[in-house]
């Protein structure tokens, strides 16, 4: 930790507890300490303070530099009705009891608890902060299955962008694609709340089922509900490439994307 100290939830963040914005969801809500002190917003740690989380003590390393956990990076299933936060106003398990991991561990962005598949967990903040930031232009993709025939018209649709009248916004352009008689696959690069069932709802579709499928370069494969495996050095180095330069670099330039162009973004709920 620098001498003249580093702010809370910068040193909460490499410390592997949280995001930056969750820290500070956690002074916000009483649940930090720093020597025994609720700190203020923004807030800097020296050397050798006792910080704690939820009454927790989180070590902020000895000796020259800090102390940084073994990077940890995985794919995770997540079934439907687990839910991505940890919030006591969630009556729901959470992904983080679920996965049980020794190591303490986040979900990258959300899925909503009716929704399914991939979702990235890791204890690396500074990473988490780069992905969110510049996740409107990062690839996410779902295969949706809704309650009525899928029709060109609607895929017309939901490509040019649709607009949601309880937000007030239309959606970025986009690729979709039928993918059979009441199914069709989305790539989102937009982070509007519910935006996949926001759109079908607009366009008179219910969705029965939600499932991402890709995140940037991971993909859900064959990974059961419920289960995970840690990233390759293959995937995590590519998505740090794609993290580094251009939030338009994309990793699959294939099928999925050269016919419409345009990305989108979405938390895809």
């Amino acid at each position: 930790m620098e001498s003249e100290g580093i702010r809370l939830n910068k040193f909460l963040s490499e410390a592997g507890v949280c995001s930056r914005r969750e820290a500070d969801r956690l002074v916000e809500t009483g649940k930090v300490r720093v020597d025994g002190v609720s700190p203020v917003p923004g807030q800097k740690v020296l050397p050798g303070q006792k910080i704690t989380v939820n009454g927790r003590v989180v070590e902020n390393g000895k000796g020259e530099k800090d102390h940084k956990a073994r990077p940890v990076f995985l794919a995770v299933h997540k079934p439907k009705g687990i839910v991505c936060t940890t919030s006591e106003k969630d009556r729901a398990p959470n992904i983080v009891d679920m996965v049980g991991y020794p190591v303490r561990i986040y979900p990258v962005g959300r899925l909503d608890k009716d929704s399914e598949g991939l979702i990235l967990m890791t204890n690396q903040g500074d990473l988490v902060n780069k992905m969110m930031r510049s996740g409107n232009a990062h690839e996410k993709e779902y295969l949706v299955k809704v309650n009525r025939p899928v029709t060109d018209d609607f895929i017309r649709k939901m490509r040019k962008g649709v607009l949601l009248s309880e937000l007030n916004v239309t959606t970025n352009p986009c690729f979709a694609a039928k993918a059979g008689e009441k199914t069709f696959r989305i790539i989102l690069t937009q982070g509007l709340n519910r935006q996949i069932r926001r759109m079908c709802g607009e366009l008179g579709y219910e969705v029965k089922m939600l499932k991402r499928m890709r995140v940037m370069n991971v993909e859900l494969g064959d990974l059961k509900p419920g289960a995970y495996r840690e990233l390759s050095k293959k995937e995590y180095h590519q998505m740090k490439e794609a993290l580094k330069g251009s939030t338009n670099l994309s990793y699959k330039e294939a099928p999925l994307r050269g016919r419409d162009g345009k990305k989108e973004k979405s938390d895809g709920r």
